[in-house]
């Protein structure tokens, strides 16, 4: 078994009180940390969506505009010309960078808020909380 002294400082901050508004700043924290990692996740997601679609974009520049491409719409494949595809699949970037816009703008806000409530209960509770992942 592993014991060593407390230090004074641990020792201190051992003692401090866990008020209602420092509980509630706990659980603050908590739930952004956790809705941070769900928007980061979808946020990849996106990016790894946006990056497929813009291939295909780029592989149908080597296509003549009147050739017949699949196209899925729902569970169907569409046959259309490759100049309707491509109007298509420009809509469906700008749906995704808007959609990534939106969510970095989440994550930046959780991201400030997080780091505020860190200062917080930091300066609180020292090194006896630990609000790194």
């Amino acid at each position: 078994m592993n014991r060593r002294m407390l230090s004074r400082e641990d020792e201190i901050s051992a003692e401090t009180p866990v008020t209602l508004s420092d509980q509630k700043a706990i659980n603050t924290f908590s739930t952004l940390h956790s809705r941070h990692i769900l928007l980061t996740t979808t946020l990849s997601e996106k990016a790894t969506e946006k990056e497929y679609l813009t291939d295909v974009s780029s592989e149908l520049e080597l296509s003549d505009d009147d050739d017949l491409v699949p196209y899925k719409i729902g569970d169907a494949f569409v046959s259309l010309r490759v100049e309707e595809v491509r109007e298509l699949l420009e809509g469906e970037i700008k749906v995704i960078d808007d959609e990534i816009e939106e969510l970095e703008g989440k994550v930046r806000d959780d991201k400030e808020k997080m780091d505020e409530l860190k200062v917080v209960l930091y300066a609180k509770f020292g090194k006896s909380i630990n609000l790194e992942a």
